[in-house]
């Protein structure tokens, strides 16, 4: 399998499509549809060390709960619970991200971040976007005063009783790595 040529269908900011022409296993030429965060796509670079975003686990210390937050999430239609997340701007490290969008999304502080993940990637069928799971403790009461206009977010404390109520009600829908995180607290009362 050989990457051949990429072709950038779209201008946008955050997000662009991309046709990557490749070498199959039977030495024939064909070709994928991908979205990218990035200018060029990954598989091009190779740039893979750095992710794009961050997605925050946090837990607040005073309170003994996981933070969720339920978030109006445009492809959807409808809200979606998760993780509070953003991009990594340019210059910004992940920590400095992740202190950054906890603040905006949910107004709680962090406090000490325990663990970094490498890059992860939710839908490498489509996309080449990567995150990295930071886990946090934080303080401090939710506001949404740092929301921007197009941010409609909830902030939850959950503990491991209504994470698994959380995680058996098939009407929510979840983002992934937030439904793994919920069910293995409800599981264990550890993340």
């Amino acid at each position: 399998m050989k990457i051949q040529n990429v072709n950038k269908i779209t201008g946008s900011r955050h997000l662009n499509f991309y046709e990557i022409s490749y070498i199959n296993q039977n030495g024939i030429e064909k070709s994928w549809h991908i979205a990218s965060r990035a200018d060029k796509p990954k598989c091009v670079t190779g740039q893979f060390d750095i992710p794009d975003a961050v997605v925050i686990v946090p837990f607040h210390k005073e309170k003994d709960k996981l933070v969720i937050i339920k978030e109006f999430r445009v492809p959807l239609g409808d809200y979606q619970y998760g993780f509070p997340a953003g991009l990594i701007d340019k210059g910004e490290t992940i920590q400095q991200t992740c202190i950054r969008e906890l603040k905006e999304e949910t107004g709680l502080n962090v406090t000490r971040i325990t663990k970094i993940s490498p890059p992860v990637y939710s839908s490498s069928g489509m996309t080449d976007e990567s995150v990295s799971m930071v886990y946090v403790e934080c303080d401090g009461k939710p506001s949404n005063k740092g929301n921007t206009s197009s941010e409609d977010i909830t902030t939850i404390f959950v503990s491991p009783s209504k994470a698994s109520e959380l995680c058996k009600d098939s009407k929510i829908k979840f983002d992934v790595k937030t439904w793994l995180v919920l069910f293995s607290f409800a599981e264990s009362g550890q993340i």
